[in-house]
């Protein structure tokens, strides 16, 4: 037997290791947390219905928003809704989508009358908010054949409903800033495909065309008029290339949010200069930000143009890269090759209480679902 003193030492410290608190919960998550963890895909296009995304989005435990949009190079927005619908109707928890309406007669009479019949009936089988695309700036024109801005304010009856009855609008207006330089001095090697594939919408090619600061002013004008509207500017407000604009943006608009949307690789091209400001915009910014990918299930087609994030045959296994290495950058400060930069990009390592609002709780929110738990 060990002798008095030393079997007290022995006791007293099996005492203190019984006693002592456990130790703290690590400041950020691993990246086998992702796997876990509760997310939210607020930005994500459902061209087709696919079971097989439905199941790795409950695999990796995703939510999707699929966001109805009336682009030339998606189904007609019946059929977009028709898919929308029936995959909500496979899983009411896993499944959103947002409605859509056309600018085909805006001008004539009764065409808010229509637009709100259209909403509502939407509305009324599921739809949780309203997308309007950039074709409201740079392509629609009225039944007068002027150009048509989002801060018209025959807009505004429409926009008035929404607000009666809490409906969010997510707005795409604009483009990438990149959209208005030349290829060769553009950012990101993602921005470069999609303009070299769509000319039409490459204003550095159409210089008579609004500039992205008329673009930027006619949106700002809008949300200003309409503070008691839920506005979500698509794909970082098209701000994506200076987090200190997006600031500034947020500071004088405080019903806005954004999402993230196509735009991780314009971050990653700031925060490679610059990575504690990037961090310390996401921790200020944390309750007015929504995680949200772009990802697009659409039919196979080899004469396809190109997309962002880029069309495949393995959709499902698209999801699960493009999740995985999105959480890698914002909630890990583990480094990682971004193509779209060529270059390494690292991590930002965001707080565990930010990325859970990010990923999950900010778009419950926002668009009214069911009341976000803790995570």
């Amino acid at each position: 037997m060990p002798n008095r003193s030393a079997w007290l030492a022995l006791v007293s410290a099996c005492a203190l290791t019984v006693g002592a608190a456990p130790a703290p919960s690590p400041a950020t998550y691993s990246e086998q947390d992702f796997d876990r963890l509760p997310k939210f895909d607020a930005h994500f296009h459902a061209n087709r219905y696919d079971p097989g995304a439905l199941a790795t989005a409950r695999r990796d435990r995703f939510e999707l928003l699929s966001i109805n949009v009336d682009y030339p190079d998606f189904p007609p927005l019946p059929e977009q809704a028709a898919i929308a619908e029936r995959m909500r109707g496979d899983d009411s928890i896993h499944f959103q989508f947002t409605t859509a309406f056309s600018m085909d007669g805006f001008g004539t009479p009764g065409w808010s009358e229509r637009t709100i019949r259209t909403i509502d009936a939407a509305v009324a089988k599921g739809a949780v908010a309203v997308k309007v695309w950039k074709n409201i700036g740079m392509i629609a024109s009225d039944s007068a054949g002027k150009r048509v801005f989002l801060d018209d304010p025959r807009f505004d009856p429409v926009m008035k409903h929404l607000e009666e009855r809490g409906i969010p609008l997510i707005a795409h207006q604009g483009e990438p800033k990149n959209c208005w330089l030349p290829l060769d001095q553009m950012t990101t090697d993602n921005d470069r495909e999609y303009f070299r594939e769509h000319p039409e919408y490459y204003m550095y090619l159409h210089p008579n065309e609004p500039s992205y600061e008329q673009l930027m002013s006619a949106r700002d004008r809008f949300v200003a008029r309409h503070p008691r509207l839920a506005f979500d500017g698509a794909h970082m407000a098209s701000l994506e290339w200076s987090v200190d604009e997006l600031a500034r943006f947020f500071d004088r608009y405080p019903n806005a949010v954004v999402d993230l949307a196509a735009r991780l690789s314009n971050l990653q091209v700031q925060s490679n200069a610059d990575l504690p400001k990037v961090r310390a915009f996401f921790i200020k910014y944390q309750d007015r930000i929504m995680y949200g990918t772009d990802l697009t299930d659409s039919p196979p087609d080899p004469h396809a143009r190109a997309q962002n994030p880029p069309a495949t045959d393995d959709f499902p296994g698209q999801e699960d890269r493009v999740w995985r290495a999105d959480w890698r950058y914002l909630a890990t400060p583990l480094s990682q090759h971004v193509d779209a930069i060529n270059a390494d990009a690292k991590g930002l390592g965001l707080p565990r209480e930010v990325i859970n609002k990010i990923y999950w709780a900010n778009a419950h929110r926002f668009f009214r679902l069911t009341p976000p738990s803790k995570v």
